[in-house]
C-alpha cells in the first residue's frame, strides 16, 4: 500500500475510534448486543457440534463407516439373515484388506451376523424376543477405539474377549425381563421375585431336548444360563445354551430391551449348523470420515470386478442410521433460525446506532466535506466505525463464549434425551470447532458492514450547504 494511502487509512481509523469513544454509552450498548448475540450463536453452535460429532462417533464405532451387505438386506432382510447372508465372506475381507487404494484408509474390517430369536430363562419361566448380534470380540473392541473428533464416548467394549464360546452380553432391559439382575449384580435394576415354576411354564419338551444337547460338557450355571431359540437356514428351530457374563446399559431403551451380543462362531453355528457359515454384513471402518466417498467408490468397483456374481451393495453409516441425518437436519434448521434471528437484531441495532450518529454529526460531515473530504471518504469513515465495532464485539464475544463453554463443560450438567435410558453430559465444542468460530466472526462482521453501509451512504450524499446549516 502506498505511504499516502496508508496514512489516510490510519487517519480514518483514528477518527472512527475517537467518534466511538465520544459516545461511549451508545457504543457500549451496541457492543453488548453484538457480544450477547455472538455468544448465543457460538454456544448453541458448540452444543450442536458436540451432538453431531458425538452421534457420528457412536455410529461409526458401532457400525463402521461403510458396510458391505447382500442387496436389499437393509430394506427387507434384517429379520431374515438366512436369506440375505454373504457366503465366502472371508475372501471378500481379504480382498478389501489387500487393495492398494483401500488399505491405507482402513482401521478395521470385521464381519457381523445379526439374527432374531427368543431368549428364555426357563428356570424362572420367562422368555422374551431379542435382537442378537454375532461378532468378533477383538475386532469389535478395536472399532470402539475410533474417536477422530475426541468427543466423550459412551460406547463400552463388550466383555467377550477371552470368554468361552457360549458367553453372551445382554442389555440391562433384557436382564431385567429375564430376571437376571440379581445374578449379574446389575445396579439400579429391579426384577420381579422368582416364584416356583409351574408345570405349564416349564420349557417345552422339544426346546428342552435341544437345550440338553447344547449343555453337554458345559458346566452348569443355572443363575446366569439362558437358552436362545432361533430358526436355522433350513427353517428348523435350533436352541443354544448360553452363559450371560454381563448386562450393559445400551443407552437407547428400545435397544437395551432386546440387545444380545455373542461370539460370531456361536451365532453361525446356531443359524447355519454344519453348513458353510455366512454373515449379514462386513463392517469397514476408515481412519477419517471424509474418506467415505473415495472408499465407497473404490469398494464398489472392487466388488463389481472380483465379486461381480455376488449381489452385494455398499452402504454408509448415514444410510444405516437414518436418525443421524434427521438429527442433523433438525439441529441445522434450529441453528439457522437462531443465527438469522440474532443477525436481524444486531443488524437493526447497529443500523440505528449509525443512523443516530449521522444525524448528530451532520454539521461535522458538512465541515469535513467543505475541507475537501470526498463522499467516498465520508462513507469510509462510517463504514470503518461499523467494522471497528464488529471486530471489538467479535473478539470480546469469542472470549466470553470460550469462558462460558469452559464452565459448562466442567459443570457436570447432564440430561436424558428422548428415547434414551441414561443421562448424557451437556458439553459445548467452541474451541474444538474452529470453523464455527471463524464462520460466526465473519458473519458478525459482515452484518456490521451491511448495517453501517446505508447510514454511511446517506451521510456521504448530504449536500455541504445543507449540512452546515443543520441545527
Amino acid at each position: 500500500m502506498p505511504r499516502g494511502d496508508s496514512g489516510r487509512a490510519m487517519k480514518i481509523l483514528s477518527l472512527a475510534v475517537r467518534n466511538l469513544l465520544r459516545n461511549r454509552r451508545r457504543s457500549l450498548t451496541t457492543l453488548l448486543a453484538m457480544i450477547v448475540g455472538l455468544v448465543a450463536i457460538l454456544l448453541f453452535g458448540g452444543y450442536r457440534s458436540n451432538i453431531m460429532y458425538g452421534l457420528q462417533t457412536s455410529f461409526v464405532q458401532n457400525s463402521g463407516h461403510l458396510q458391505v451387505q447382500h442387496k436389499d438386506y437393509f430394506l427387507d432382510g434384517s429379520d431374515n439373515p438366512t436369506a440375505y447372508g454373504i457366503p465366502d465372506y472371508q475372501r471378500i475381507i481379504a480382498a478389501i484388506k489387500r487393495d492398494p487404494v483401500l488399505a491405507p484408509m482402513l482401521t478395521v474390517v470385521t464381519p457381523t451376523l445379526q439374527l432374531g430369536g427368543i431368549a428364555g430363562n426357563f428356570s424362572a419361566g420367562i422368555s422374551r424376543s431379542v435382537l442378537a448380534v454375532g461378532l468378533v470380540a477383538e475386532e469389535r473392541n478395536r472399532l470402539l477405539q475410533w474417536n477422530d473428533y475426541e468427543v466423550f464416548s459412551y460406547s463400552k467394549p463388550p466383555p467377550l474377549v477371552g470368554t468361552g464360546e457360549d458367553a453372551v452380553v445382554v442389555g440391562t432391559g433384557v436382564a431385567r425381563k429375564l430376571n437376571l439382575c440379581n445374578a449379574l449384580k446389575v445396579p439400579n435394576c429391579t426384577q420381579a421375585p422368582i416364584a416356583a415354576v409351574a408345570e405349564g411354564e416349564r420349557a417345552p419338551d422339544d426346546i428342552a431336548a435341544l437345550s440338553a444337547l447344547e449343555k453337554n460338557n458345559i458346566p452348569q450355571q443355572d443363575e446366569t444360563r439362558i437358552e436362545l431359540l432361533a430358526a436355522t437356514a433350513h427353517g428348523a428351530p435350533n436352541v443354544a445354551s448360553l452363559n450371560v457374563v454381563k448386562a450393559e446399559n445400551k443407552g437407547i431403551k428400545a435397544l437395551d430391551d432386546v440387545y444380545l451380543a455373542m461370539h460370531l462362531a456361536r451365532a453361525q453355528k446356531l443359524i447355519y449348523g454344519s453348513t458353510p457359515p455366512q454373515v449379514t454384513a462386513i463392517m469397514v471402518q476408515l481412519q477419517h470420515t471424509h474418506q467415505i466417498a473415495e472408499a465407497k467408490a473404490r469398494l464398489e468397483k472392487l466388488l463389481a470386478t472380483e465379486f461381480k456374481t455376488a449381489p452385494l451393495e455398499v452402504l454408509d453409516f448415514g444410510v444405516l442410521n437414518p436418525m443421524y441425518g434427521q438429527t442433523l437436519q433438525f439441529m441445522d434448521s434450529m441453528f439457522g433460525f437462531i443465527a438469522v434471528l440474532i443477525g436481524v437484531i444486531v443488524l437493526f441495532t447497529i443500523g440505528n446506532t449509525m443512523s443516530t450518529a449521522v444525524v448528530e454529526r451532520t454539521v461535522e460531515i458538512g465541515t469535513l466535506r467543505a475541507m475537501g473530504l470526498r463522499r467516498s471518504g465520508i462513507r469510509r469513515l462510517f463504514m470503518c466505525e461499523g467494522i471497528v465495532l464488529g471486530v471489538i464485539g467479535s473478539a470480546i464475544g469469542v472470549l466470553c463464549a470460550l469462558s462460558i463453554a469452559y464452565l459448562i463443560n466442567h459443570s457436570g450438567w447432564s440430561w436424558i434425551p428422548p428415547g434414551y435410558s441414561y443421562a448424557y453430559l451437556i458439553l459445548v465444542r467452541v474451541w474444538q470447532d474452529p470453523f464455527l468460530m471463524i464462520g460466526s466472526v465473519i458473519g458478525l462482521i459482515a452484518v456490521t458492514v451491511v448495517s453501517a453501509w446505508w447510514p454511511a451512504n446517506r451521510a456521504a450524499k448530504l449536500m455541504i450547504v445543507d449540512a452546515l446549516r443543520h441545527v
